[in-house]
Parts: structure tokens; sequence; C-alpha cells
């Protein structure tokens, strides 16, 4: 298994919009090109929205990524879903527990 840690700051005054999108939309269109989502956080401050996707392996990110961001859905919706975000930092992660 590997997964990617995923930072966004997002877009001062726009956190509770991005939940509210993360929560009722985005999730399900993530799960459904089959990604899974193990959490999602929020910093203290609420400027940074966290969460982990994890794959089988490193070989399936691509291709499950391309699925998901070929979608006429993604492309209808890109610049939208990006307009909430200032940055987003994505950090290739490996478990060191065992499973």
């Amino acid at each position: 298994m590997v997964g990617q840690l995923r930072i966004y700051t997002i877009n001062n005054g726009m956190m509770e919009n991005w939940l509210k999108l993360f929560n009722e939309v985005l999730i399900y269109k993530v799960l459904e090109s089959g990604m899974e989502i193990q959490s999602a956080w929020v910093n203290e401050e609420k400027t940074k929205f966290i969460h982990i996707r994890t794959f089988n392996n490193k070989e399936e990110i691509e291709e499950i990524e391309a699925k998901f961001y070929g979608t006429d859905w993604w492309k209808e919706n890109v610049d939208f879903i990006r307009s909430h975000h200032a940055h987003r930092e994505i950090i290739l992660i490996e478990p060191v527990m065992p499973s």
C-alpha cells in the first residue's frame, strides 16, 4: 500500500465552502474512481485541509488518477474546485506499521 498525504491551503474565507464541496460531492467522485480516502482533517487555524488517499501500489496511482482526472465531470469542474486552493502539496507516503 502507498498513500498520498495531500495538504491544501484553502483561500481565505473559503474553508466552509470547501468542506461542503468535499463532503457532499468530491469524496463520492474520488471513491467512485477507485481511490480510497483514509482520513481528512483541518488544521487548528482552519487554513489547511489535509487528507490521505491510499492505493495498492505506485503504479495504481497513475492509473486511477488518469481515470478520475480524465472524466468529463472533472474537466467541467476543475477550475471551480481548484479556485478554493491557494496551494496544494502532495507527498507520497508508505506505511511503516505492520498491518
